[in-house]
C-alpha cells in the first residue's frame, strides 16, 4: 500500500471551521455551513450545518434523502420534533419541514441534492 500523498487528504479541527453563508436554491441566506470537498455546491453532499441561536430555517423540500447527525445544541421541527446532541436522522425525498434553534447547533448533514423552498 502507498503512503497517502500529499494533497490527497483534507483535514481540519471542527473548532477551526469557518462557517460562510448558505445560500438556498432560491438565493435566500438560510443559516452557515461548511465542507471540506468544495468540488460540490455548498450545501449539498457532505457538510456541517451552523444555526446560530433564535434561527429558524427557511421552509424547503428535499429532493432526495438527507441524513444528519446533532453534534451539539438542539433544534425543533415546524411540527414540534426536538433533535439533540448525539440524534441520528433520515429525511426522506420529498419531505417538508423547517426548523428552529433556540440556543443554536451544529449538525453533520449529509444532502443528496439541494433544497427546493416552499
Amino acid at each position: 500500500m502507498r503512503a497517502v500523498a500529499k494533497g490527497e487528504r483534507l483535514m481540519i479541527n471542527i473548532d477551526d471551521v469557518d462557517f460562510e453563508p448558505y445560500i438556498s436554491s432560491n438565493g435566500e441566506a438560510d443559516g452557515l455551513a461548511f465542507q471540506l470537498d468544495r468540488s460540490k455546491r455548498l450545501g449539498t453532499g457532505f457538510h456541517l450545518y451552523k444555526m446560530e441561536p433564535g434561527y429558524t430555517t427557511i421552509p424547503h423540500q428535499h429532493n432526495g434523502n438527507e441524513e444528519f447527525f446533532m453534534i451539539s445544541g438542539e433544534a425543533v421541527d415546524n411540527d414540534g420534533t426536538v433533535y439533540r446532541a448525539g440524534d441520528l436522522v433520515l429525511m426522506k425525498d420529498g419531505t417538508e419541514h423547517c426548523s428552529y434553534s433556540k440556543d443554536g447547533c451544529v449538525i453533520l448533514v449529509y444532502l443528496e441534492g439541494p433544497e427546493t423552498g416552499v
